[in-house]
C-alpha cells in the first residue's frame, strides 16, 4: 500500500488553481485520490492497532471554513486525519498530513485543557526527571529530535517560579512531536513504516503523561473506575 504520485499531483494542481469551478471540473480525479488517501489511513490504523488501541479515527473535509478566513481559498490542498487512542485511560492522540512540500506527522498534546496543562506542570515543578528522560530516548531522539514543539508563553505562568531549571517546559501551552516529510519520502514504500515507526517512538511518551493525567501529585489514580 502506497500514496500515489497521482494522488500528490493532485493536490499540487489544486493548489496551484484553488477554486470552485477547476475542483468541479476535475472531481473525478479528485475522488480517486481522496480514495487513495482513505486506504491510505486506514492501513495506517491497521498497523497502529497492532500495537495501540484507536477509538476512532477522523480524516478532515477538503473543504475549508473561511467565515472567518482572510484566506478565501474554498479547498484545502492537503490531506490530513487524526487517530484518538482508545478510553480515558490511554491519552494522547496521532495526527498525520499530507500536503506537497509540506507532510508531516504528529502526536501528542495539542492544546490541553487549563486542568490537564495545569497537571503536566505540576508535575514538571516537582520532577521533571522522567519527562527529560523522554526526550532523550534514543527512539525520540531520532523521530522528534530530542523536543516538543507548540506554543510556548513569554515567561513563566502564573503561580510558577521564573526561575526554576525547567523553565522552558514549564512555559508550554503544548506538548506535541513532530516530524516532517519530504516529497520523496511521502512516495516512497517505506512510507507506511517510517509512520509506524514514529507512532511506536511517541509510546513511552504517550504512556506517561497518561499516567500523570489520570493520577493525582500523589499517584494515586482520579478516574472512577
Amino acid at each position: 500500500m502506497q500514496f500515489e504520485k497521482s494522488s500528490l499531483q493532485y493536490l499540487k494542481d489544486l493548489k496551484q488553481n484553488n477554486n470552485r469551478e477547476w475542483f468541479s471540473a476535475t472531481k473525478s480525479t479528485f475522488v480517486k485520490a481522496q480514495n487513495n488517501a482513505k486506504d491510505f489511513y486506514a492501513t495506517i490504523r491497521e498497523n497502529l492497532e497492532k500495537h495501540d488501541e484507536i477509538e476512532k479515527f477522523k480524516l478532515f473535509r477538503i473543504y475549508r471554513d473561511v467565515r472567518f478566513s482572510k484566506d478565501k481559498t474554498p479547498y484545502k490542498a492537503h490531506f490530513a486525519g487524526h487517530f484518538s487512542r482508545l478510553g480515558k485511560h490511554l491519552r494522547g492522540g496521532y495526527y498525520l498530513r499530507i500536503r506537497p512540500g509540506e507532510s508531516f506527522l504528529a502526536g501528542g498534546f495539542w492544546e490541553p485543557t487549563k486542568e490537564d496543562l495545569f497537571r503536566i506542570r505540576k508535575e514538571i515543578e516537582i520532577d521533571a526527571t522522567e519527562i527529560l528522560a523522554i526526550l532523550n530516548d534514543e527512539n525520540y531522539v531520532k523521530y522528534f529530535g530530542g523536543k516538543f514543539q507548540g506554543e510556548e508563553l513569554k515567561t513563566a505562568p502564573r503561580g510558577f517560579d521564573k526561575e526554576h531549571p525547567n523553565i522552558e517546559l514549564l512555559r508550554k501551552k503544548g506538548f506535541i512531536a513532530v516530524r516532517n516529510f519530504t516529497d520523496e519520502e511521502v512516495l516512497s514504500e517505506f512510507f507506511l513504516q517510517e509512520i509506524d515507526n514514529s507512532y511506536k517512538a511517541l509510546r513511552p511518551f504517550f504512556d506517561l503523561f497518561s499516567d500523570i493525567l489520570t493520577t493525582n501529585l500523589n499517584g494515586e489514580s482520579i478516574l472512577n473506575e
